[in-house]
């Protein structure tokens, strides 16, 4: 069974930072793309950074230049550092990895539980 375990979220003051990390455990073959979600109350779930096996970074143009989206495979863990945080980045963050268990077995989607950050003075 595969498990992805979110940390890092909490209370901080708008200008703050935070970093979220995400680890995946289990009997894992590989992993593909790995990517932060976050979800505001009567928001719908939306895509914040996704980073490729290789590296490739993407991000939503509202954290553009504040994000930064990393990932250690070794560890099969990915990072969220968020500087500058503003109030309407207030959302639980999920992430969600491409995983592999097997080889020639086709990759599934699995998300992590969730870790609540709140932006607040």
């Amino acid at each position: 069974q595969v498990q992805l375990v979110e940390s890092g979220g909490g209370l901080v003051q708008p200008g703050g930072s935070l970093r979220l990390s995400c680890s995946a455990s289990g009997t894992i073959f590989s992993i593909n793309a790995m990517g932060w979600y976050r979800q505001a109350p009567g928001n719908q779930r939306e895509l914040v950074a996704g980073i490729t096996d290789s590296g490739n970074t993407n991000y939503a143009d509202s954290v553009k230049g504040r994000f930064t989206i990393s990932r250690d495979n070794a560890k099969n863990t990915v990072y969220l550092q968020m500087n500058s945080l503003k109030p309407e980045d207030t959302a639980v963050y999920y992430c969600k990895a491409g995983i592999q268990l097997r080889a020639f077995r086709p990759a599934r989607d699995y998300w992590g539980q969730g870790t609540q950050v709140t932006v607040s003075s």
